[in-house]
């Protein structure tokens, strides 16, 4: 069931909200073997999130106006073309309804013009995540553990000018 979602950038004066996301998913941060981030954490990010212009982290909400999560990606990363997702956070209480996949989604119909690729990194070993991604048709692009493994979906280039997956190492 497709479901339309708001995506709003997340600047500074947004932390606290962020933050209270961040307290509400306590079980992705246990899964990394860290805390939840402190709420001047989450502003000195904002912040520099604020200072690259490719990087965006955004707000999701629902429908009906609920925060349900946040997505933070890169444009133009690893190469040109490429958007890559470091992390698609749903709040506990909204997992397994389908948000997840539903931003995912319209994430990649708002940037499949100007994106030839998407990547997602999956921290950890976070098998919940791998089978997120692989579910949504993203493929296998490069183990990176125990920091992280990557994941790429091509956004319909045509095969004869289809990169690899991952053509150049993190950074």
């Amino acid at each position: 069931m497709k479901r339309s979602l708001s995506f709003t950038p997340a600047l500074p004066h947004h932390a606290p909200i962020l933050h209270q996301l961040y307290q509400d998913t306590p079980g992705y941060f246990a899964l990394l073997g860290g805390e939840v981030p402190t709420l001047g954490e989450v502003q000195r990010d904002l912040l520099t999130v604020a200072e690259d212009p490719h990087r965006q982290l955004e707000l999701i909400h629902e429908p009906g106006g609920e925060l349900v999560g946040s997505v933070d990606y890169k444009t133009e990363y690893p190469d040109p073309g490429d958007l890559t997702i470091n992390l698609l956070l749903i709040r506990e209480a909204c997992q397994s309804q389908g948000w997840g996949a539903e931003a995912a989604r319209q994430l990649e119909e708002r940037h499949a013009r100007r994106n030839r690729r998407i990547l997602a990194s999956v921290l950890g070993d976070n098998v919940r995540g791998a089978r997120f991604w692989q579910g949504l048709g993203y493929r296998f692009a490069l183990d990176a553990r125990p920091a992280m493994t990557w994941y790429a979906k091509d956004l319909g280039s045509s095969p004869a000018t289809r990169r690899p997956l991952l053509s150049s190492p993190a950074r």
